[in-house]
């Protein structure tokens, strides 16, 4: 399994660059990556602003390039919260971190505003995704030790009930706003432009970069909190800065596509089938699977029922469910 990071790269790349094409007008891979090798390495010619290349650089590479950022975050936080939870059911949708980033983005959206600037939006979502953290730990949390057995439980009624707040928000609110709201909240990748991918690039390098340095820890984590204690990891410390970690990527992802469930509990479950529990080969693979998954998604929902804009978070919810459904009737056959 050596080889799967470079084939998994070479994945991403040739699923890029299929998705790209992919609309109203089919451009094929071989054109696209000419138009990306003309802007990244050359000198495109002015008048090829029009056509394909303006449809490829400008409208469908932003939105596959976010779908990639999008989907390797998600993968990154649900192995980050798995490894902290010890369990595979762990993803930032159930444990309630996407809620609360969803509380913090439609708070600013319909009743507050852009008062801090560009970074609103972001910052709302991050403070929304730490306070839902803040409240998970402090029900799981049992005679001063975080308990990961009711982690899971208090994220999902964590979530449940800032879902609830969410709703409320949205019924409050500015009705001509409450419908684009909505449709934020089903998960997309509509609203990418160029301007808005470099915040989501520089947080999941850090993000990958935090939790690879401490892959070690969090395999001494799987074996038990005793164990990992005894052999050198303070574990207390180390699930805080799993946690706010995942409420960081988690927030500046669900700021800019909404709230797309499910991708951070499937891709880490079976990429640990392929590669193991040893993190730091599962953490590369889950990010990099994440992203593929996620911009292959997004090209199905932009044709499945074209030529309408299905949001992405719908596919990802319906194979979600479909995913464990399945292991439901592996598991019992």
């Amino acid at each position: 399994m050596r080889g799967l990071p470079l084939a998994l790269i070479g994945l991403l790349v040739a699923v890029i660059l299929v998705s790209t094409g992919i609309g109203p007008v089919w451009i094929p891979p071989a054109t696209v990556a000419r138009i990306l090798a003309d802007h990244l390495f050359g000198r495109p010619d002015p008048a090829s602003a029009t056509g394909a290349a303006a449809i490829v650089w400008e409208l469908r590479l932003p939105r596959v390039l976010l779908g990639a950022l999008v989907g390797g975050g998600l993968g990154l936080v649900g192995t980050s919260l798995q490894a902290a939870t010890r369990n595979p059911l762990a993803d930032p949708f159930l444990f309630g971190i996407s809620s609360g980033a969803a509380f913090g983005a439609v708070l600013v959206m319909l009743h507050t505003g852009a008062a801090l600037g560009p970074l609103t939006l972001s910052l709302a979502a991050f403070a929304g995704a730490l306070l839902s953290m803040g409240v998970v730990a402090g029900i799981a949390r049992r005679q001063g030790v975080l308990a990961p057995d009711r982690l899971i439980l208090g994220g999902v009624g964590v979530s449940f009930v800032l879902m609830a707040a969410t709703d409320l928000l949205i019924f409050a609110g500015d009705q001509r706003g409450a419908a684009s709201v909505l449709f934020w909240m089903l998960g997309g990748l509509g609203r990418a432009r160029w301007a808005l991918l470099g915040m989501p690039a520089i947080v999941l390098a850090a993000g990958f970069a935090y939790l690879f340095g401490r892959a070690r820890a969090m395999n001494a984590l799987l074996a038990g909190d005793e164990t990992a204690i005894t052999l050198g990891v303070d574990v207390e410390r180390l699930r805080l800065g799993l946690f706010i970690v995942s409420a960081l990527v988690t927030a500046i992802m669900v700021a800019l596509s909404g709230s797309i469930g499910f991708v951070g509990l499937m891709i880490p479950h079976i990429f640990r089938r392929l590669v193991g529990p040893d993190h730091r080969a599962l953490l590369p693979a889950a990010t990099l699977g994440g992203a593929i998954f996620l911009v292959a998604v997004d090209a199905g929902a932009r044709t499945v029922l074209a030529p309408e804009d299905l949001p992405v978070g719908i596919l990802t919810a319906a194979l979600g469910g479909s995913f464990f459904l399945w292991q439901m009737r592996r598991g019992r056959g």
